[in-house]
């Protein structure tokens, strides 16, 4: 089992529409459907904010950057990602 999982949040949603194991089955469901918006690849067991500090990707700046409201709505650019317009890459 992969330890990484892909998330598709649709264009104009703030919740996931599907999540996938793979790359391919994501892909082919997006396609199918002509589907706009993102697909992130996430680690799994593994929050963002944590992630992003074992990568090397984020360091914390200033004690704000530690609270609950701050990790809660952390996101990283750095995640492998992929934007769709129609169902394909754009």
């Amino acid at each position: 089992m992969s330890n990484e999982i892909y998330v598709f949040i649709g264009e104009g949603s703030n919740f996931p529409a599907g999540i996938f194991t793979t790359l391919e089955n994501a892909k082919e469901w997006i396609e199918k459907y002509s589907l706009n918006g993102i697909l992130n690849k996430y680690p799994m067991d593994i929050g963002i904010y944590d992630w992003a500090i074992k990568e090397d990707f984020f360091t914390v700046k200033n004690e704000n950057q530690k609270t609950s409201k701050f990790i809660q709505r952390f996101t990283c650019a750095s995640m492998e990602h992929f934007h769709f317009e129609n169902g394909k890459l754009a």
